[in-house]
């Protein structure tokens, strides 16, 4: 099948230049500016302006830092992070809901409970607070439980 030499050729000069004008003041080191020698890892409001909201350190272009205070940042956070001064990440909020919710129990035991039905542990903690050390009925204290007591739980 022969190609069309002409449309190859045509396709190379048709291309758009590229955009080479200056995109706006570029940014200045602020570590050359004060002429600083050393960047402190202890001085974490200073380190937090070079970390992102999720704890992520900032890039060279977008923090406008020398290639040689760049390092200097990036080892400063990485040891303040190491000496628990800065956190690795931040705990982020979902805006979505919890999901799933919360898991049920795991193993064999696990089975779907009735509606209305109340599961075992949650009645043993109950008992537990009201005072009545067995579900029986066989030991209540010397005391039957009030009509009032009654009217929340039916067993």
């Amino acid at each position: 099948m022969a190609r069309n030499n002409d449309r190859d050729r045509d396709r190379g000069s048709k291309r758009t230049l590229k955009d080479t004008r200056p995109r706006g003041k570029k940014k200045v080191c602020i570590f050359c500016k004060d002429h600083v020698t050393w960047v402190d890892y202890k001085d974490i409001s200073l380190l937090r302006r070079f970390m992102s909201d999720r704890g992520k350190i900032r890039s060279r272009r977008v923090t406008g830092n020398c290639a040689q205070h760049q390092r200097d940042v990036a080892v400063a956070i990485k040891t303040a992070r190491e000496v628990a001064l800065l956190p690795y990440t931040q705990r982020t909020v979902s805006e979505r809901g919890p999901g799933r919710g919360p898991r049920g129990p795991r193993g064999e035991s696990a089975e779907p409970l009735a509606e209305g039905e109340v599961p075992l542990e949650e009645i043993e903690s109950l008992a537990a607070l009201a005072g009545i050390e067995d579900l029986d009925g066989d030991e209540l204290d010397g005391e039957e439980p009030e009509a009032a007591d009654l009217e929340g739980s039916e067993a």
